[in-house]
């Protein structure tokens, strides 16, 4: 069955089906497509996930050996199948086809793949997949769609801006659908719900300043501890809004499931709020230094 991604939301509140297939030419829609269907999952009850990557040297009997083992917790189990290449050759294709036949109760299947070209949208391995379960084509909207993209995201956080200020944020993203999705998340931060203005708009998107919100995530995803010491320092010299802050750090906290972090995380945010008192810069310092160093735990 094919689905629009607009689609997902409300089908993903019903039993969810055996089998989903992603792929589209927008990495950003992919990405939330599949963290729905993983959320979903948990909140059905597959207390399992198991993520397979096929790479140099797969072997593609390990995704049959996934489906075949039952969650080691008794419960239901998600098999999370990632193709980077989108190729999965004609090997990868025919083990598909016959992954198909063991669709059984009690495991639910996710494929993500990249953007695939005509000829590969037309291969027995593709439309098997779209016939099994769910296909979603995930691809980003026409350029002249973007100002009403931005604004149903806008809507999401409980704000709105006038035409003139989508087609701001549109022109100066230039279609690139994560970078508008930053700057639409930068607007929920340095402004409460209701209408963003024109002035606030461009105030926020045409922000030069040396030292970048992205400067830290790339420091921090890097575990370069020196660079996100400097670029903190740099933040804090230019006043930098705290909360765009906080939610570098906390991003980088739930992308490395950091336990701690995240409970670090949400005492700056305390802070922030005027919840609980402290120095906030030497809290994101504290956090910054602990994310360098984490693995996970």
């Amino acid at each position: 069955m094919q689905m629009r991604p607009e689609q997902l939301a409300a089908h993903l509140d019903k039993p969810l089906a055996p089998l989903y297939f992603l792929h589209g030419d927008e990495p950003l829609l992919v990405i939330e497509a599949g963290d729905a269907i993983r959320a979903a999952a948990r909140r059905q009850g597959f207390e399992e996930r198991e993520v397979i990557i096929v790479g140099t040297g797969f072997k593609w009997d390990d995704l049959f050996m996934a489906a075949g083992n039952m969650s080691l917790f008794g419960g239901s189990k998600l098999v999370d199948l990632r193709i980077p290449s989108g190729k999965p050759g004609r090997e990868g294709s025919e083990a598909l086809q016959r992954y198909i036949g063991t669709l059984g109760p009690g495991i639910v299947t996710l494929i993500t793949l990249p953007e695939l070209d005509w000829q590969a949208k037309k291969a027995s391995w593709v439309t098997a997949l779209s016939n099994a379960g769910v296909a979603i084509e995930c691809n980003a909207p026409p350029l002249a769609r973007l100002p009403q993209w931005i604004a149903e995201r806008m809507a999401r956080q409980q704000q709105t801006a006038a035409r003139a200020a989508l087609e701001f944020i549109a022109t100066h993203v230039e279609g690139n659908l994560l970078a508008a999705h930053q700057e639409i998340q930068k607007l929920g931060l340095l402004h409460p719900p209701g209408e963003v203005t024109l002035q606030q708009v461009e105030a926020a998107v045409l922000n030069v300043a040396r030292y970048d919100i992205s400067d830290l995530r790339e420091a921090l995803k890097n575990r370069d501890t020196v660079r996100a010491v400097r670029t903190l320092e740099g933040l804090r010299g230019e006043d930098a809004a705290l909360p765009l802050v906080l939610w570098a750090l906390a991003t980088e906290a739930r992308a490395v499931a950091a336990r701690a972090c995240l409970l670090h995380a949400a005492k700056i945010d305390r802070m922030i709020k005027g919840l609980a008192r402290g120095d906030i810069w030497d809290e994101f310092l504290q956090l910054a230094l602990r994310l360098t160093k984490a693995k996970g735990h």
